[in-house]
């Protein structure tokens, strides 16, 4: 790093330049993730229309959420090593293209073996855009906001889910669940916009590997990092998913709800998580990373009783609102954290690789709480999931640690 007096090489990047181009990589990030999320939540808005169309029962259609979920580590994988090995930008468009085409073919698919098929192709794309994303506008964004940054980055997410219910409010009324896949083609145009106004990492640049052998060297030395990462995001992904991908269902089995009135409910959740990921990422730059994450899931814990059991329509819309706000809050600080967390010549792989094995041992929860709603009511299946997962994932990141505000770039072996 040069110092402040230090002369400024030809070539380099002015401050207004740098500025810039940070907030292009956070855009960029933050489109390619919201766009993700929107494919992903088509199929759990569509749920018991595409079960009626492939005359399958709804834990069927439940089982391609878990098979996208379980085929996102292998994204990231592949796309996590591309990133460390051949920057962040180009791995990020490819990615955008490829999870785009196959989003258009689910929409296609003419039988339900094919779009389980599809459903796991969408899964690798789905599992390499976090990694890189994450990895490109946490690098590029300035320390002292970086936890505000990340919750906007990880609110993309939330994003894609209020876009998807929109979509399903006046699309699927009119033309069924099919064409709103077509839409989710849309991702491919956001390549261009990274081929032509986000700049590379310079970090990456400065702490490159040279070779895939040094590479992997790099991610052996991280491997109990890896392991805590892994567990403590896969305890994360029960909270979310576990509150999330069967709540449309809930809202109709349980109380009834027109397809209408589900998007409009879950929207209206979704503005809570916007909100609650900035706001929680934001208080994580002055509390620290853990604290702040802890105390958003200690609120998801206190809602759970209003969220699943709210004994009106007013009570149930502040219950989805508040569960949101603090479980999107929590995770608006991840994306810092574990970037942070991750060393410099790894970023792009480890991070994201440990996010998506976190979504494999936990992309089974929509399916298991299918089961239990069977035995019992959504309601129950899904108070049980978010009150065991969240206990579990606040003593996870009270265990950890933090690096809270480092500087990236300084030395690729830091740890």
């Amino acid at each position: 790093m040069t110092s402040g007096t230090a002369v400024r090489p030809a070539g380099a990047p002015t401050s207004a330049a740098r500025a810039t181009d940070h907030r292009a990589a956070v855009l960029a990030s933050y489109l390619g993730w919201t766009l993700d999320a929107f494919d992903f939540f088509l199929v759990v808005f569509s749920l018991t229309a595409i079960a009626a169309e492939f005359h399958r029962p709804d834990k069927d259609i439940a089982l391609t959420i878990t098979i996208t979920l379980a085929f996102r580590p292998l994204g990231a994988l592949i796309f996590g090593l591309l990133a460390d090995r051949y920057g962040r930008r180009r791995p990020l468009m490819w990615n955008l293209v490829f999870y785009s085409i196959i989003e258009v073919l689910s929409g296609l698919a003419p039988t339900y073996a094919s779009f389980f098929a599809l459903r796991a192709l969408f899964g690798i794309g789905m599992g390499g855009e976090w990694g890189i994303g994450a990895a490109l506008a946490m690098e590029k964004a300035p320390p002292r906001n970086r936890g505000l940054l990340s919750g906007f980055l990880q609110e993309g997410y939330a994003t894609g889910y209020l876009l998807a219910a929109i979509c399903f409010f006046f699309v699927f009324p009119r033309w069924g669940w099919r064409p709103m896949f077509f839409i989710g083609g849309l991702p491919a145009l956001l390549a261009l916009f990274v081929r032509y106004r986000v700049r590379e990492s310079e970090v990456w640049e400065r702490t490159r590997h040279d070779s895939w052998r040094h590479l992997f060297r790099g991610i052996g030395r991280h491997a109990p990092l890896f392991v805590y990462l892994t567990i403590f995001i896969a305890l994360m992904n029960f909270v979310s998913h576990g509150t999330q991908d069967m709540y449309p269902t809930f809202l109709q089995r349980d109380w009834g709800f027109t397809p209408q009135r589900r998007a409009a409910l879950t929207a209206f959740s979704m503005v809570g998580a916007i909100i609650g990921g900035i706001v929680v990422g934001h208080l994580s730059d002055r509390w620290g990373r853990r604290r702040a994450l802890i105390s958003a899931l200690i609120g998801g814990i206190l809602v759970i009783p209003l969220w699943a059991y709210a004994p009106t329509l007013p009570l149930l819309m502040a219950g989805a609102f508040l569960m949101q706000f603090t479980v999107q809050g929590a995770w608006g600080v991840i994306p810092a954290h574990l970037s942070e967390l991750s060393d410099d010549s790894v970023r792009g792989f480890l991070p994201g690789f440990a996010y998506q094995c976190g979504v494999l041992i936990a992309g089974s929860v929509a399916y298991i709480e299918a089961l239990l709603a069977e035995r019992t009511t959504y309601a129950n299946a899904m108070a049980a999931t978010a009150l065991l997962a969240g206990v579990a994932a606040a003593i996870a990141a009270a265990v950890g640690r933090e690096r809270r505000g480092i500087t990236f770039g300084e030395g690729a072996g830091s740890a």
